[in-house]
């Protein structure tokens, strides 16, 4: 009784937790919006949403949990345990710097909403006596997939004017609609993903000249619908080391080394653009403006490149978690008629440790968290000299909650930075919040004697 007590205060002070958080949060998503300068490139910039792995280095390849989703490698659905909802948040401060000014902005945003389970209940299997080779977990996630916000103003001078001043504006980004599913024989896994990406990029440019009196300036608006399928593939595969007998005659073993890999082939998507260009004079009165261009439903299409990662984990059962991966992508071949930009091809390198000093302890909740650090490093592809970093900690917080099964609160938090060579570099602080619910009675076939 102590202990569940115990438990429940934990609980309530983690509600406490989250209301302040999320009052915190809603008051950033009230904040206009962000301003990431490098997201005007392409279709903006990615958005991280591997909150259960985010505290050791976004690992995702090696990666899975029995009461966790990892999406990324569809192949980690054959390991589900239970049914798992999870559902994950983010804020993030970043500092914005050149080499005559800096400013600072202040973001949220949900990173990802996951529902996934097992098509079998494990409980089945104990009340018809059966032993399992074959395991099917399936995965629907709806995920932001890039984010497009910006605020830029730069200036020029030529022939015609010696101050030209230049503002670019843009919002939006785009989303994946996932379907998932993952199968497993013994120790090898194997999945696919569904995705469709969807969303709106919107921009606007001005080109004001400042030093001719009543001049028009043009206004350039284009919104750009995007829609696309993509099909991901991922495998895993669990070499057990250290096996020992059981009192049973059976085969066990809690120390193991996960391969994994996954991707994407080049896929298609498709625009369809507005474009508006106007003149204006806003020195006149009444203002005076004059339309130029107006396009309605511009169909063009685009690529996306193949992209793949390979990772490698240790694991000691209910304990240890330390893995290494890379990842490529060909964003070289990226093509999109309706933006043309060109990209980049990078590369990306990630370590990350996880420990819980005893997942099992019955008095010392501090020993039954999970604790997590990690590293990456990435080629970012929107400039050829951006590179990205960071370090990043977290916690996994497990919760018993009335059914009986565990359920996570998890932290994460990142330190990086964005840096070029001769740019603007941004320095960020992100915190991350989720919750993951877990459930064993999904698809339980209660018997009646």
């Amino acid at each position: 009784m102590e202990k569940r007590k115990g438990e429940q205060g934990i609980f309530r002070s983690f509600l406490l937790f989250t209301f302040c958080f999320l009052l915190s949060f809603t008051t950033l998503i009230a904040q206009p919006k962000d301003n990431a300068p490098y997201s005007i490139i392409g279709l903006g910039e990615q958005v991280n949403h591997t909150l259960s792995s985010a505290g050791f280095g976004g690992l995702t390849a090696a990666y899975y949990d029995p009461f966790h989703v990892n999406w990324h490698n569809p192949a980690s659905l054959g390991w589900l345990g239970a049914a798992t909802f999870e559902v994950g948040m983010y804020a993030e401060r970043s500092t914005i710097e050149t080499s005559e000014q800096s400013s600072e902005v202040v973001t949220g945003n949900l990173s990802h909403l996951m529902l996934a389970f097992p098509v079998r209940n494990s409980l089945n299997d104990v009340l018809d006596n059966r032993i399992r080779k074959f395991y099917w977990g399936m995965n629907l996630a709806v995920v932001p997939n890039t984010n497009v916000g910006y605020d830029i103003q730069t200036e020029e001078s030529n022939m015609v004017s010696d101050s030209i001043l230049n503002i670019f504006q843009g919002s939006g980004g785009t989303n994946k609609l996932i379907w998932g599913n993952g199968v497993r024989y013994k120790n090898f896994s194997a999945g696919i993903n569904l995705q469709y990406i969807f969303g709106q990029l919107e921009s606007t440019r001005e080109v004001r000249i400042r030093d001719i009196g009543n001049a028009f300036y043009n206004q350039f608006v284009d919104n750009i619908s995007v829609r696309g399928l993509q099909f991901s593939f991922g495998l895993q595969y669990k070499l057990e080391l250290d096996k020992k007998l059981d009192e049973n005659g059976q085969t066990i073993s809690d120390k193991s080394l996960v391969f994994g890999m996954y991707g994407n082939p080049r896929s298609s998507f498709s625009t369809r653009t507005t474009a508006l260009r106007i003149g204006i004079n806003d020195n006149l009165l009444p203002n005076v403006r004059d339309t130029l261009l107006n396009e309605l439903d511009i169909d063009q299409d685009g690529k996306l490149p193949s992209e793949w990662t390979f990772g490698i984990m240790y694991q000691q059962s209910n304990r240890l978690r330390a893995g290494v991966e890379f990842s490529f992508a060909n964003w070289s071949k990226y093509e999109n008629e309706a933006k043309p930009d060109q990209l980049f091809n990078s590369n990306k390198f990630a370590v990350g440790l996880e420990y819980s000093p005893d997942a099992t302890s019955y008095n010392n909740y501090l020993k039954r968290i999970r604790y997590r650090t990690g590293f990456y490093f990435s080629d970012d592809p929107r400039l050829e000299d951006l590179k990205q970093y960071a370090f990043t900690f977290g916690l996994g917080l497990p919760l018993i909650l009335p059914r009986g099964k565990t359920s996570f609160v998890s932290l994460g938090f990142e330190l990086g930075r964005f840096q070029t060579d001769n740019g603007i570099d941004e320095k960020f602080m992100k915190m991350s919040l989720g919750f993951t619910l877990n459930d064993g009675t999904w698809f339980y076939k209660r018997k009646f004697g």
